[in-house]
């Protein structure tokens, strides 16, 4: 198993209109749909890849960063995460989830705890004989129309 590019990374703000304002005049990033998930989220296209904001409420300190891994074996990558006893259950209930366009996630922590992320494009493929019960994103919060767009690979989707 190899890690075959970065998917996205996600920073935290604590004013999403302020942030995606801010990488849209900088930059010239273009707003993308956005899956809806317990707080305010914007995808922004960077080329291929994808900047994500995440409004964080103020109680809540910033330092709460993850990136994400497109890899070339998903199933090879679960088995070897869990050997490791760093598969993620806290960050959202479950390690392992299909969003609604298809793709699934994969939440894990490194030993310094950052959390990360490991994108699979079809949950149609993963084994899950290897990985076990997928849980939909769907299922755990009702998606808006946009969301319903979104997707982890927009370049599929041009």
């Amino acid at each position: 198993m190899r890690t075959t590019r970065f998917n996205h990374v996600s920073i935290p703000c604590r004013d999403i209109n302020e942030s995606e304002r801010f990488y849209r005049d900088v930059f010239g990033l273009e707003r993308l749909p956005t899956f809806d998930f317990r707080f305010p989220v914007r995808y922004l296209g960077v080329g291929e890849q994808q900047l994500h904001l995440m409004q964080l409420p103020e109680e809540q300190p910033l330092p709460n960063q993850h990136f994400a891994l497109d890899v070339d074996d998903f199933e090879t990558a679960f088995v070897r995460l869990s050997e490791l006893g760093a598969l993620d259950h806290r960050a959202h209930a479950h390690a392992v989830w299909e969003l609604p366009d298809g793709s699934v996630q994969l939440y894990a922590r490194d030993p310094a705890g950052n959390l990360l992320e490991v994108n699979w494009p079809d949950a149609s493929t993963v084994d899950r004989e290897v990985v076990g019960e997928i849980r939909r994103r769907a299922d755990d919060i009702a998606q808006s129309e946009e969301a319903l767009r979104a997707t982890l690979y927009h370049s599929a989707r041009v």
